[in-house]
């Protein structure tokens, strides 16, 4: 059964002296479907578009899968799909019963993307808000996920229908937060914070994407001044103590070569290797880093 929780604080009539919190139903969340068993759902958000949310959501479903975990995709960008180029998926989903099969990856990643469904991938989405968050609903109901241990579900830029969609809709156990170094992108990025903090979500951590570049002659990092600007820890207020946080996030040919082509999976590095190339190598925001050395730990 669903499960009700009220969200008053996004409550449209919190202030208007018409709302009654006992009689308030509330928010659904919406259960899974008898064709899945997801353990685990993260979301990654960020205010700001362009700031490398669909490349941390693809890495960090890359890492969670080479530690051994069942991992699964969910763009819930419906207008700005990137994760099936990334990945190479050119698939359509399959009909099972009455649901739809995810697109797989080489490596066996699933993968569901609006842009799966269009007869073009550059064929755009001109779709109303309601309509937007329907799509991102029946991602989750009518999508045959089979058993995952993590969902990650790629968000679009923000604070609109689509992200309250997920927030309100979907069972979110954490959020991962994405920024570059621009005081305008961090602008944004905090009210994305702010918003995962109303809606009472935890936040998992924090990245800074392209907030340096590694010479690929001799190592050295080129950092722009505006590096190392991203909202502090204190400002994400963490449900605990122990919650970890990410870090900086290089700008690397490795990456763009691998995900240009649809090889992300290509990228050769360790389980703790890719981990850190997701989260960050640099600056470190938050407690102590765990013991395999990844910045980021999965265990919500």
């Amino acid at each position: 059964m669903a499960e009700n929780k009220t969200q008053c604080t996004t409550c449209k009539d919190k202030d208007t002296g018409r709302c009654n919190p006992e009689q308030c139903p509330g928010t659904t969340v919406l259960p899974q479907n008898e064709a899945s068993d997801i353990k685990h759902v993260i979301a990654v958000m960020s205010g700001k578009g362009g700031v490398g949310k669909s490349s941390v959501s693809a890495l960090l479903a890359v890492a969670l899968q080479r530690r051994g975990y069942k991992v699964g995709i969910l763009d819930a960008d419906i207008t700005g799909p990137s994760i099936p180029k990334l990945f190479g998926v050119i698939d359509r989903p399959e009909q099972f019963i009455k649901y739809l099969l995810p697109a797989r990856t080489l490596k066996g990643l699933q993968i569901m993307s609006l842009n799966l469904l269009l007869p073009q991938e550059d064929d755009p989405v001109i779709w109303r808000g309601p309509i937007l968050s329907s799509a991102v609903k029946q991602f989750w109901t009518d999508v045959a996920w089979g058993e995952l241990d993590y969902l990650i579900v790629d968000m679009p830029p923000g604070t609109g229908d689509v992200p309250l969609t997920v927030m309100q809709s979907l069972p979110l156990d954490a959020v991962v937060v994405v920024s570059s170094p621009q005081d305008l992108a961090t602008m944004v990025v905090r009210k994305n914070i702010k918003m995962a903090r109303q809606a009472g979500i935890p936040i998992l951590g924090l990245v800074e994407n392209m907030s340096y570049l590694a010479c690929p002659h001799c190592g050295n990092q080129v950092v722009p001044d505006s590096a190392g600007k991203v909202p502090s820890w204190a400002d994400m207020q963490p449900a605990s103590p122990s919650q970890p946080a990410a870090g900086l996030r290089a700008v690397r040919p490795q990456y763009r070569q691998s995900s240009l082509s649809g090889r992300l999976h290509s990228l050769s590095a360790s389980k703790s290797d890719l981990c850190r190339a997701a989260v960050g190598q640099a600056r470190y925001y938050g407690p102590p880093q765990s013991q395999d050395g990844c910045r980021l730990r999965f265990d919500v």
